[in-house]
């Protein structure tokens, strides 16, 4: 998270980080470029644009003004990788902001939802 990014960027950050080599069992350290950590978190990252455009395709239209006019808010701690929403915003063409507090809003609209639990239940069941 200190270094990684969803998009290369033009001046890289460097990061030494130590461990043990898996093929010789040895203690080793390596010098990591931002660059390389977009590189090998690629196929998640496509996969992750993937699940929102797919979202997104399945989204009512009333809803689908909404998220253009709004944007798609981003929450959780992946979330806070560098560059991600401009990421998110490059691949769909839908503007990305990240959430205040992103790592905590999930767990706190969560229970914001538990405190009105009835009311859920009402309205899941007359959707049925």
């Amino acid at each position: 998270m200190k270094i990684g990014s969803a998009i290369p960027l033009d001046e890289e950050l460097v990061m030494t980080i130590k461990g043990r080599d898996y093929v010789l069992g040895l203690p080793r350290s390596v010098e990591i470029k931002t660059n390389e950590i977009v590189k090998a978190i690629g196929r998640e990252l496509r996969e992750i644009v993937k699940a929102i455009k797919d979202v997104l395709q399945e989204t009512p239209p009333e809803l689908s003004s909404d998220i253009i006019d709004r944007g798609i808010i981003m929450t959780g701690g992946s979330s806070q990788l560098r560059n991600l929403p401009e990421l998110v915003f490059r691949r769909t063409g839908v503007k990305a902001v990240l959430a205040k507090d992103p790592l905590y809003c999930v767990a706190r609209g969560t229970g914001i939802a538990l405190e009105h639990i009835d009311t859920y239940k009402r309205s899941i069941i007359s959707k049925r």
